[in-house]
């Protein structure tokens, strides 16, 4: 149950990314050239955070939201800046791609991204405090998606 449910949310994130790709454009919007610049900005943001993340996670790296069994907490690098760096990286390039895709549905895509990815970080985080002691400090000191922002408090 619990492994269908993390590939379940996997598949699901997968989906609206592809959602804010091939969505038809809208027109509520104009897309100038400074948009087109400050989307792929946004984009190549994001995508070099999510990259630091994956990077940073070393062997603790798994594609499912639960924890590797025995695998160290990884608090250092982009991780001491935000919990969840890939997550940061996958909303910054939607940002980037809503801002391009200029509809509606880009936008109802890229909240239900938000939603998806809120979920997911709070389930993961439930299972690194079960896993790992110092997950509640480091969750403490280290904002969720945004630095300062989303800290656990301490019980």
């Amino acid at each position: 149950m619990r492994r269908a449910l993390a590939f379940g949310l996997v598949g699901a994130q997968f989906v609206l990314l592809a959602a804010l790709v091939f969505l038809p454009r809208g027109t509520l919007w104009p897309v100038s050239g400074i948009v087109v610049a400050v989307a792929v900005v946004v984009v190549a943001a994001g995508l070099l955070l999510a990259v630091l993340g994956l990077v940073g996670l070393g062997p603790a790296l798994t594609a499912s939201p639960i924890p590797k069994q025995n695998a160290s907490l990884v608090t250092g690098g982009v991780y001491a800046v935000v919990r969840n760096p890939i997550y940061t990286g996958l909303l910054a390039g939607g940002v980037g791609l809503t801002l391009l895709g200029d509809s509606v549905w880009h936008i109802v895509a890229w909240l239900s991204l938000v939603l998806l990815l809120s979920f997911k970080t709070r389930w993961e985080e439930r299972m690194l405090l079960a896993e790992h002691a110092e997950f509640a400090d480091y969750a403490a000191r280290v904002g969720r998606f945004l630095p300062g922002i989303g800290r656990l408090r301490k019980r």
